[in-house]
């Protein structure tokens, strides 16, 4: 049986593409009306939703409905991708041990919304790339894996991310395939 995923994004979304090239994506959902990665999804036939925060009376409510969402889709892994909304007990009561993250530091170095810029401020000689399970804490699950990434001489914060990135796409669906989710049929 193939496993049926579904990714979150907030923003631009290229590790969703990266993603929905590579695996069968039940569905996008994405936490802002606006985002590139809907635009992503629909160039390449993906489903999308998008609902905010504000949109609801609280986060309960909020993530009530995603997990509505996940449910009528059948999805038995949750990837999250750049989704920038900390995961509540709603949503890790029923997704805890099925849901996944990626984030662009070697944690438990550099947690939270910015790894990369804080570790280019912290003039680490290397950071990289952590896929982990979600947890209650901020990027704190059992890790998957990890890939370190190195600070090169004559790097700018822009290459520097750049080398980050790429690591992610080359690490997020090698994970995904050892996790069960099989790729597209040739």
């Amino acid at each position: 049986m193939t496993k049926r995923i579904a990714v979150f994004a907030s923003g631009n979304g290229s590790n969703f593409q990266v993603i929905a090239e590579q695996f069968p994506v039940a569905f996008v959902f994405s936490d802002h009306r606006d985002a590139y990665v809907l635009e992503r999804a629909k160039s390449l036939g993906v489903p999308s939703y998008a609902f905010e925060l504000k949109e609801f009376d609280n986060k309960a409510a909020y993530e009530a409905a995603i997990v509505d969402l996940l449910e009528e889709h059948e999805i038995d892994l949750v990837v999250l991708a750049g989704y920038m909304k900390i995961v509540a007990s709603t949503l890790l009561a029923k997704y805890e041990g099925r849901m996944i993250n990626i984030h662009p530091a070697y944690l438990p170095e550099f947690p939270g919304a910015h790894g990369i810029e804080d570790a280019w401020a912290a003039g680490v000689a290397e950071s990289g790339v952590t896929i982990h399970w979600v947890d209650s804490g901020v990027d704190s699950g059992q890790i998957i894996r990890q890939e370190r990434v190195p600070r090169l001489e004559g790097d700018t914060i822009d290459s520097f991310e750049e080398r980050i990135h790429a690591m992610e796409y080359r690490l997020y669906p090698e994970v995904l395939e050892s996790l069960g989710v099989k790729r597209h049929q040739e």
